[in-house]
């Protein structure tokens, strides 16, 4: 995302030995350990209702700030992915069967949690016919039915190897946003996403307006696998090109020395220059920070998401 060296094509193992790990930690990506009781009392709430999170599973920084203010983002159909993306650390193998009763006890954690806005993930499934999108849809309802004030963020899979109507079920269910990241430059996929398809995950959320022009649309990427500039530029152009509403931009970090390595620590003004191009493309919200990721802080950015959409209509 920015003027970077892309990794030797002639040796890609290199990306992933273990004498290969990434660079020092600068200091703006450290973070405390979780210690609160609020970060506590979330956790026994998401135990007690047997429920996995993608904050545990993807090791994600901002778990203790999160869940100290009784935040999680529900990682539904199971722990293990049918997917093996090198930047990612969640299990991969041959998952489980779909439990039934899981849209019911995501539903009461929400309510118990008192969660003004959720998101709602999962593991990638191409075990299913549909890619798990019933279970989402069914999900997404059961919510509605637990706490109907509470707005519904929805982070798919692709749903590659299904038909349209996979699709279609999810956007039927009518969650508040519609988010699919595209994760990385399509130069990096082979790479870093080699079972999935940049043009096909684009279209996602194309047909997603398609199919309902008033639903908010979101997706994000990494930086610092080894894109440059350019190719983060257009990645930003391919977005607003599919009327993508809300780009996210992180620092991705290396979960394990076998994982994809960092191949920079991108600085905190090179973050607010992607959000500044970014705002200049015509998105209504941009999140680039270090530690940015797909739900910090969603539900505040929700509320500006839909305060700016409101101010562009009111111009109109």
């Amino acid at each position: 995302m920015r003027d970077l060296k892309l990794p030797d094509q002639r040796h890609p193992e290199k990306a992933h030995r273990a004498d290969n790990a990434q660079p020092k930690k600068p200091d703006w990506i450290r973070v405390r350990a979780p210690t609160s009781q609020g970060y506590k009392d979330t956790r026994d709430i998401l135990k007690a209702n047997k429920l996995v999170t993608v904050c545990e599973e993807a090791g994600c920084p901002n778990v203790g700030e999160c869940w100290s203010q009784g935040h999680a983002t529900m990682m539904i159909m199971g722990e293990i992915c049918t997917r093996g993306c090198t930047f990612c650390n969640v299990a991969t193998g041959k998952p489980q069967t779909l439990d039934a009763f899981e849209p019911g006890r995501v539903a009461h954690a929400v309510a118990t949690l008192g969660l003004k806005h959720v998101v709602v993930t999962s593991v990638d499934r191409d075990d299913l016919a549909d890619g798990g999108a019933d279970h989402f849809a069914q999900t997404i309802r059961a919510i509605r039915h637990r706490a109907p004030g509470t707005t519904i963020e929805v982070l798919v899979p692709d749903f590659l190897k299904c038909g349209p109507d996979a699709l279609e079920t999810v956007v039927a269910a009518r969650p508040d946003v519609f988010n699919h990241n595209l994760e990385t430059v399509p130069g990096l996929y082979p790479e870093v996403r080699p079972g999935a398809r940049y043009f096909h995950s684009l279209r996602i959320l194309q047909r997603v307006k398609e199919l309902d022009p008033g639903m908010f649309t979101k997706s994000g990427i990494m930086v610092g696998l080894g894109e440059d500039r350019q190719g983060v530029g257009q990645v930003m152009d391919d977005m607003r090109a599919a009327d993508v509403d809300f780009m996210t931009i992180g620092q991705y970090l290396q979960p394990t020395p076998k994982h994809h390595r960092v191949d920079r620590f991108v600085t905190p003004d090179e973050f607010d220059a992607y959000a500044k191009a970014a705002f200049g493309k015509g998105f209504l919200m941009v999140s680039s920070t270090p530690l940015t990721r797909s739900s910090y802080h969603a539900g505040d950015d929700f509320a500006r998401l839909r305060a700016a959409r409101m101010a562009k209509l009111g111009r109109g």
